[in-house]
């Protein structure tokens, strides 16, 4: 992503030298990242991996961030915006095992390791019995906890798997329409300060397609007032000028489901972010009007 920020900028994209004179990369690391022996919402929530970057962008220390688009809350800080949405990666959620091929393979009381609360509640809904283990940590500190047996099997964001070069790891992928994934997964997000989002090199990061499909998913998010306590789910997908969607909520302990699915003709509209931001905002209305607070942790 730098060196495409970088072209757009004027620089040759091939020279490094270049690359980093027009579009500095500056590493930040957040708490969520810091903190890796406890679950997400024991600490704060999915803010903790952008808290620290937006500051820096709010005094002026950076001029965009590149946050992985699941890890966005669903309301932002005052004066930043989600500017641009590049194309999405795979979203679908990825099976590891050193013995099974998928979740349903699994022998009885299998260990599922996950430090996803959407994953935990999905799983103990299609297999009640696993014993579902809290597993924190990079790609590579799961992979390694995994072949330690630490864990019978772990679930993971096939798109970071594949941007990382391990997408050969994978035992099997879950059916995002029979298990939709967490709302954004797979896309990048770019923020941006409210006053930036016009910049032409912004623009040229877009991606159309992908930026309808996570409208709708997180209106959906916003609708269920979606964090780290609530198990969210949603995919959305084109199809002949229809943008389908599907939202799905559970309770933690994944005994409840709530499920709606929908679609509008994206073709024929005259604003089609909107219309994909009211489908979700709509579908995940009428989860939360049915699940009430079974939802919540």
């Amino acid at each position: 992503m730098q060196r495409r920020i970088a072209a757009l900028l004027g620089a040759d994209p091939t020279n490094a030298a270049e690359v980093e004179a027009v579009a500095p990369l500056i590493v930040i690391t957040t708490t969520g990242d810091r903190v890796q022996d406890r679950r997400l919402l024991e600490i704060g929530g999915k803010g903790l991996f952008t808290k620290e970057i937006e500051e820096a962008m709010i005094e002026g220390r950076i001029d965009c961030a590149i946050h992985s688009m699941k890890d966005m809350p669903a309301l932002l800080p005052p004066g930043l915006c989600i500017a641009a949405v590049p194309e999405r990666e795979d979203p679908r959620d990825a099976f590891l095992s050193p013995g099974a091929e998928r979740l349903e393979d699994l022998p009885q009381g299998a260990r599922l390791g996950t430090a996803s609360l959407r994953r935990q509640a999905q799983s103990l809904n299609r297999r009640p019995d696993l014993d579902v283990q809290m597993l924190r940590g990079n790609v590579d500190t799961r992979l390694a906890k995994l072949a330690a047996g630490e864990a019978d099997a772990i679930l993971l964001a096939y798109a970071g798997l594949r941007r990382l070069g391990l997408g050969d790891r994978v035992r099997s992928l879950i059916d995002p329409k029979a298990v939709p994934p967490a709302p954004g997964q797979g896309a990048l997000a770019v923020e941006t300060r409210e006053a930036d989002r016009d910049q032409p090199w912004v623009a040229g990061l877009v991606c159309e397609t992908t930026t309808l499909c996570v409208a709708a998913e997180r209106g959906a998010l916003m609708a269920l007032e979606g964090s780290c306590k609530t198990p969210v789910a949603a995919h959305a997908w084109l199809d002949a000028g229809a943008l389908n969607l599907i939202v799905e909520a559970l309770s933690p302990d994944g005994r409840l489901k709530f499920r709606r699915t929908g679609a509008t003709e994206i073709s024929q509209l005259a604003d089609p972010l909107a219309s994909a931001r009211d489908l979700g905002l709509s579908l995940g209305a009428a989860v939360k009007d049915e699940a009430g607070d079974a939802i919540l942790l």
